[in-house]
């Protein structure tokens, strides 16, 4: 069992210990920070949440290089506090690569903890955050080989709308209705 808890400091030990371990595991992927919005470019975990902060608010998300306000979560193991992923949710996708390919929601699940259903639970809940928010359909993609990503999203409700060209790479869309 997991929960999702805005990005802050209490966790910040585990959060350094989340990249070192993306930073091995994932040492020959060049996309090794997806849906970490931008994790990959701060030196310390400090300064990434600080940036999560800045996201949170139209009047300063610009700041991070984020065009549109966003919430990002820690996926918090009730068992023993570990932190198991990072999810995003973007507050609107009123903008031109966000409304093509890049969603309402990146998410990065740790490489040990991989093949535990967290991504799913992680969606699931933060399907829930998207209701409170007032969103009604939630775009999610996925890269058309990332089987993974692709089960999440249909075991979440996600109905298939299209393949898309994005920089030589086909993506998948899908819409998950949020009053379903």
């Amino acid at each position: 069992m997991i929960f999702l808890i805005e990005a802050n400091e209490q966790y910040i030990d585990e959060l350094e210990q989340f990249k070192n371990e993306v930073l091995v595991y994932d040492a020959e992927n060049e996309d090794q920070f997806a849906g970490c919005m931008g994790l990959e470019n701060c030196s310390t975990a400090k300064e990434w949440i600080e940036m999560c902060n800045l996201r949170k608010k139209a009047e300063t998300c610009e700041l991070t290089g984020a065009e549109v306000p966003s919430t990002t979560y820690f996926a918090i193991r009730e068992s023993d506090n570990r932190l198991v992923g990072v999810i995003d949710l973007r507050h609107h996708i009123n903008h031109p690569i966000l409304g093509t390919w890049g969603g309402h929601c990146g998410y990065s699940v740790r490489p040990s903890e991989r093949g535990n259903g967290y991504a799913k639970e992680m969606l699931r809940l933060n399907i829930k955050n998207a209701k409170i928010m007032g969103i009604q359909k939630l775009l999610v993609t996925c890269d058309e080989t990332n089987k993974a990503s692709e089960k999440t999203i249909l075991s979440n409700g996600g109905i298939f709308e299209k393949i898309i060209e994005v920089d030589g790479c086909n993506m998948k869309r899908y819409w998950i209705d949020i009053n379903q």
